[in-house]
């Protein structure tokens, strides 16, 4: 029965009318009747535009026949479908209630160049189509495939997916033929993925352009005087920096904005790309966690906490919140600066409770850390599990216990000392400096915090940060689940690259978008990376890239 509803419901969608077929197909749930003549006469097509271009005023002048793709350009797309989404699912799996059902599926898209299959991708049940696009009702929808307008859409990073998964080699300089195809999907388990007749289609023209290279593109930026630097003459091979720089240029490594090399103390390489200089503040998103791990060795040298084994108990009276549990007044500082907490938070999971992106709305940030409940599938000190919220909470302790609050005592203690000026906080709705990361800096600036590190905590003959929480830092503390020879120590990354059969380890800082702060362990080397990739799956692989292939093989030469 089942079947036939299904082949039914597919035929009766094939069928182009003049309004919505609601008098052929009874809604799941009511969905909106067609009144725009537009759509009226382009249901079952995906149109393409080159802006957003809002429904009421979009004309089929408008739609696009061929396009120019390029990283200056925003292509969209607007699709025209007979029904809803939900309603599409409905037949898929009639069996299912309206919530149990929109959990289960969404849309399936394929894409096509030249007549090829290149990439298909069911989206996850949770992405929309706009806050105004209600899926159980809305029969159109718009989304960028590519912006520069500073859009933040999961079917950008899917536009991302389909170009590295053979969308980038098929899509060669000359023209070429895309085509999307719509379909509704619902998977009730990892062997019953139901997929439903084609809902909408479209095609355009792509136009695909070598970008022309400058030679003052490809060249080695001079370092400017004023940098707070001593600047090196160390030698190093120029072919591949020219190299690294014209793979920047043509954006095969994309969204770079600076790479900053110290050796031996002083500033060997200083370059910036994409419209930065070194005036501009970068945001190395989660790389800012690691300030904080540097404040509480401060804060430890200076008295106003004990050590790193200190338990929450110390800082909060943990009766006074949800989920308590004797056990969480257990959790030490060292679990959360090593991620290894027994909260049920994980970042990694976006169904776990205490992931950032349920910490985000709330109006207080620590009452939710210290409301979450344990997971009693961890023990503290033994699971590594990347939880900002712990960090968040740290913040918070140094806060509540360092003089003047922890924004004044980080620049009295550690900015202050590194000259470092020009900088910019983010901060949590209680308006405390915002230890989950994008601390704001001059590329240079994360130059001499690294650096900081590697002379063992030590600046212009003063020490900032204590030897000893430096050599703690500095040392494995637990290793990272399902990833080779990878490690995590107090909020610092660690990995080791292999250049030409030789392995080099590194501690690192690391952040969202590709930002990499590298400092390592057995050369007189310090690399930072800046990068604006956020939430792109190429980001931090481009970035080890770099490292690997082009400034370690120029600077060890």
């Amino acid at each position: 029965m089942k079947q036939v509803l299904i082949i039914l419901f597919s035929v009766l969608i094939s069928l182009k009318t003049s309004g919505q077929i609601k008098d052929l197909v009874p809604d799941f749930v009511p969905a909106e009747f067609l009144t725009n003549p537009l759509q009226e006469a382009n249901i079952g097509r995906i149109t393409f535009m080159a802006s957003n271009i809002p429904l009421n005023v979009y004309k089929e002048e408008d739609f696009l026949s061929t396009f120019e793709l390029s990283r200056k350009n925003s292509l969209n797309i607007r699709v025209f479908m007979a029904n809803s989404v939900t309603n599409y699912l409905h037949p898929l799996a009639p069996e299912l209630p309206l919530e149990k059902l929109v959990q289960s599926g969404n849309l399936q898209f394929t894409f096509f160049v030249d007549g090829k299959l290149i990439y298909q991708e069911n989206i996850h049940h949770g992405c929309n189509f706009g806050s105004s696009v209600n899926k159980n009702s809305a029969t159109s929808f718009r989304v960028p495939l590519t912006s520069t307008t500073g859009e933040d859409w999961w079917s950008m990073y899917m536009w991302d997916r389909f170009k590295l998964n053979g969308g980038d080699k098929a899509l060669t300089e000359g023209k070429h033929q895309l085509k999307i195809v719509l379909k509704p999907y619902v998977r009730l388990s990892d062997y019953d993925l139901r997929v439903g007749e084609i809902i909408a289609q479209g095609r355009i023209e792509l136009v695909i352009k070598t970008p022309v290279i400058t030679k003052e593109e490809i060249a080695i930026q001079p370092i400017a005087p004023n940098s707070d630097w001593e600047i090196s003459k160390a030698k190093y091979d120029t072919k591949k920096i020219e190299a690294l720089n014209t793979a920047i240029a043509k954006y095969e490594l994309k969204e770079i904005t600076s790479i900053v090399v110290i050796k031996d103390h002083k500033l060997l390489l200083e370059e910036y790309f994409n419209d930065a200089n070194r005036s501009t503040l970068h945001d190395p998103r989660s790389a800012g966690k690691s300030f904080t791990s540097t404040m509480m060795g401060i804060a430890i040298k200076d008295g106003y906490i004990n050590n790193e084994d200190q338990p929450l108990k110390a800082f909060y009276d943990l009766k006074k919140f949800a989920n308590y549990a004797e056990s969480k007044e257990q959790i030490t500082l060292k679990n959360l600066l090593t991620m290894s907490s027994a909260f049920e938070g994980s970042d990694a999971d976006g169904d776990s409770p205490g992931n950032e992106e349920n910490m985000y709305p709330s109006d207080n940030w620590v009452k939710f850390t210290l409301d979450l409940p344990l997971d009693a599938r961890k023990k503290n000190g033994v699971q590594w599990d990347y939880f900002t919220a712990g960090v968040v909470l740290m913040g918070d302790i140094l806060n509540k216990t360092v003089p003047e609050g922890l924004e004044k005592y980080t620049d009295k203690k550690l900015f202050k000392p590194l000259n470092i000026t020009k900088y910019q906080w983010q901060y949590t709705p209680q308006n405390v400096a915002n230890t989950a990361g994008s601390l704001q800096m001059r590329t240079i600036d994360y130059a001499k915090y690294a650096q900081l590190y590697k002379n063992n905590g030590q600046w212009h003959g003063k020490q900032i940060i204590p030897a000893d929480w430096v050599a703690k830092t500095l040392t494995k503390q637990i290793q990272i689940p399902e990833r080779d020879n990878e490690y995590y120590s107090y909020l610092f990354w660690n990995k080791t690259f292999q250049v030409a059969g030789k392995n080099y380890e590194a501690f690192y800082c690391a952040g969202n978008g590709g930002n990499q702060f590298i400092i390592f362990k057995d050369l007189p080397i310090v690399i930072i990376i800046t990068a604006k990739a956020y939430n792109k799956p190429y980001a931090h692989p481009q970035s080890e890239t770099i490292v690997r292939e082009y400034i370690l093989p120029a600077v060890l030469k």
